[in-house]
């Protein structure tokens, strides 16, 4: 498709333009690692920014040794480093802090995710950062946030996702507390940490000075989580694990299919329950006293998924899902990442999209959070090697030779 429809671009080159982009001429330094951090700078890199990552010269953001890996390069990394230059940088060696400021001093943003206090111990905190550069935002992300009784502990996501409910409601109601098995609380948090920036940046424009994000990994999770303090603060009510069903609406589910996938049934609208019971041959249920609210319909779900279920059973895929489209109901397959690289409507849309990569070749990863019809985003490259731009970044920064063989020399490259 071309723009606007599809307004999203896919160069996969070196070539660092980003000419009409909306973050065009701004400059993120990212200093984070796994994933929070690093993932809300790919945002801002996807629509524009120059984003520099700085890694430490011997231990490189672990992400490039996340997960699978394809001839000795990780492709975790490939998709989280996509749009940044990657220099490497000891930030706790003289040279390296000098260097850190001097990139601070050309900056919009920088993010980092450093316990609390890492940063002030190289004398690299707020103070020195904003006397270096006053317009500055730094966003700092960390487990528990800067400050409180666990600020100092080690966080990540996992323990974000314990604590803020959500494995609690996640599961059958007879089974353990579940985990979610990727980045989830991490990759709101970036999300998160994105929105917060942009806010941030959007405040200096009108005050002329930067501030600092304090972003906790513990807090957006607990935000998607809907109205769950409101709930137990006014009515003493705590939601409990229901598996696939919801206390809100039924039938809502996950069926089985006569040729053994599943699909998944949503019935939030009255008027689609209605259809679904209409379709599966029971318009009788209809009728009943209790069909007429979602919450007493969930509580008769029973019943409901029995006559869903039932019908789902007898038919394929393909036939289930035909007859509920003719329906107007709201139904979807369970895919897993086969079916989403051959599902039309992500095709379409070209959500998962492809790169070419100097090191493995095309790729495919997915594309641009989101369209915009006049400037849209685009992926310029994928991840790049540990430190492939150090040399050419310090020197655009006004280093010599002279200055980087002696920050080689004091281990700080």
């Amino acid at each position: 498709m071309t723009e606007p429809d599809n307004a999203r671009t896919t160069t996969g080159t070196d070539d660092t333009g980003t000419r009409d982009a909306p973050l065009d001429g701004l400059r993120v330094l990212d200093l984070a690692t796994l994933f929070a951090g690093p993932l809300a700078a790919t945002m801002l890199g996807d629509f524009g920014a120059e984003v520099i990552k700085i890694e430490h010269p011997s231990k490189p953001d672990p992400s490039r040794g996340h997960g699978p890996s394809k001839n000795g390069v990780g492709l975790w990394w490939k998709l989280l480093g996509r749009n940044k230059r990657a220099i490497a940088l000891n930030l706790s060696r003289p040279g390296g802090r000098a260097t850190l400021l001097r990139l601070a001093a050309t900056a919009d943003v920088i993010i980092e995710n450093f316990r609390p206090g890492t940063l002030e111990k190289w004398d690299l905190g707020w103070e020195e950062l904003s006397a270096a550069n006053p317009r500055l935002v730094l966003a700092r992300v960390t487990g528990f946030g800067q400050f409180g009784p666990y600020a100092h502990r080690p966080g990540f996501g996992t323990l974000a996702e314990a604590m803020s409910g959500f494995a609690s409601i996640t599961g059958e109601p007879d089974a353990p507390p579940t985990l979610p098995p990727f980045g989830l609380a991490d990759s709101i948090a970036a999300l998160a940490t994105a929105y917060a920036v942009m806010t941030a940046l959007a405040a200096r424009d009108r005050t002329g000075e930067g501030q600092v994000v304090d972003m906790a990994i513990i807090e957006p999770i607990l935000t998607v989580l809907g109205p769950q303090p409101l709930w137990y603060d006014q009515l003493g009510y705590v939601q409990e694990r229901t598996g696939n069903r919801s206390a809100n609406n039924a039938p809502r589910n996950t069926y089985r299919t006569a040729d053994g996938t599943w699909v998944a049934v949503s019935t939030s609208a009255q008027s689609v329950a209605e259809r679904v019971m209409r379709l599966v041959g029971r318009p009788e249920l209809i009728d009943e006293p209790w069909f007429a609210t979602g919450a007493e319909r969930a509580a008769h779900a029973d019943v409901l998924d029995t006559a869903v279920g039932t019908w789902i059973a007898a038919r394929t895929r393909t036939d289930v899902l035909a007859a509920f489209e003719k329906a107007e109901a709201a139904i979807a397959p369970i895919q897993d990442v086969r079916d989403v690289l051959t599902d039309p409507q992500y095709q379409a849309l070209d959500t998962v999209t492809t790169v070419d990569d100097p090191e493995l070749g095309p790729i495919r990863m997915q594309n641009v959070l989101f369209r915009l019809s006049s400037t849209p985003g685009a992926i310029r490259w994928a991840g790049r090697p540990h430190g492939a731009d150090t040399e050419a970044v310090l020197t655009e920064l006004g280093l010599t030779q002279a200055d980087l063989t002696a920050l080689r020399t004091e281990g700080a490259l």
